[in-house]
């Protein structure tokens, strides 16, 4: 399977943000999307989410010679500030989330057992959400994507503001979700890309840029790249 960008463009007003976005992503990857704050990352997945329209462009899955349109519960979109109901226990959320998607599962794991998967400590899980951590709040948001298996995943930044310690639990979490599906991180941090990411796309002047790894341990090549980020557009 793969993923399709097709010379997708969006503008807000007369400031062009994604110009021409023209990329094909495959299955069983996690492709780092590197772009500065305001580069137009977030705008690029608030595309594919359909939360926003664009001028221009199309996408799509392949699989093999067949082209399918993506629907809503091919997508799961992780953002860098977790929402969450602050009014529910995290096993109550969780509950409410597999009820209502019961028909759509393909696993029948207990909540206890997803709840082990993402190392959510037992003596939070009974307790509200408006008291969780912001990491914590991330892990149960992760945990949506998780149990519905979307085609592609979206993460916007899922690891800003975490501790050392769940940012590295997070990543291992999504080495974990990578297979049979497509996996895009936003991130404007080249060293977190580089860690986690099987390729790494450079969002520049509204278009993507495929960076090879084999460059990335040239340090004149990292200066060109970080010399792109500083020249990139605000959006």
């Amino acid at each position: 399977m793969k993923f399709v960008i097709s010379h997708l463009a969006k503008s807000y007003g007369k400031h062009p943000v994604l110009t021409d976005v023209d990329f094909t992503f495959e299955e069983g990857k996690i492709y780092g999307l590197l772009g500065r704050n305001g580069a137009g990352k977030t705008t690029l997945f608030n595309c594919l989410n359909s939360d926003i329209e664009f001028e221009n462009g199309s996408f799509y899955f392949m699989d093999g010679e067949t082209k399918s349109e993506v629907k809503a519960g091919d997508i799961g979109y992780v953002l860098s500030t977790p929402t969450v109901p602050d009014f529910l226990t995290g096993r109550e959320f969780l509950r409410f989330f597999m009820d209502i998607h019961k028909d759509e599962l393909t696993e029948s794991k207990t909540i206890d057992e997803y709840m082990d998967y993402v190392r959510i400590p037992e003596d939070t899980r009974d307790r509200l959400m408006k008291d969780y951590s912001h990491g914590t709040k991330n892990k149960m948001q992760m945990l949506l994507n998780i149990i519905s298996t979307p085609k592609l995943m979206l993460l916007d930044e899922p690891l800003t503001s975490l501790d050392v310690v769940v940012a590295e639990e997070m990543k291992d979490i999504l080495r974990k979700q990578k297979e049979g599906r497509v996996l895009i991180f936003s991130t404007h941090l080249l060293d977190i890309a580089v860690d986690l990411c099987d390729e790494i796309v450079l969002l520049n002047h509204g278009k993507l840029e495929p960076v090879s790894r084999e460059n990335l341990d040239n340090s004149d090549f990292k200066e060109r790249i970080i010399e792109a980020l500083k020249d990139a557009d605000d959006t």
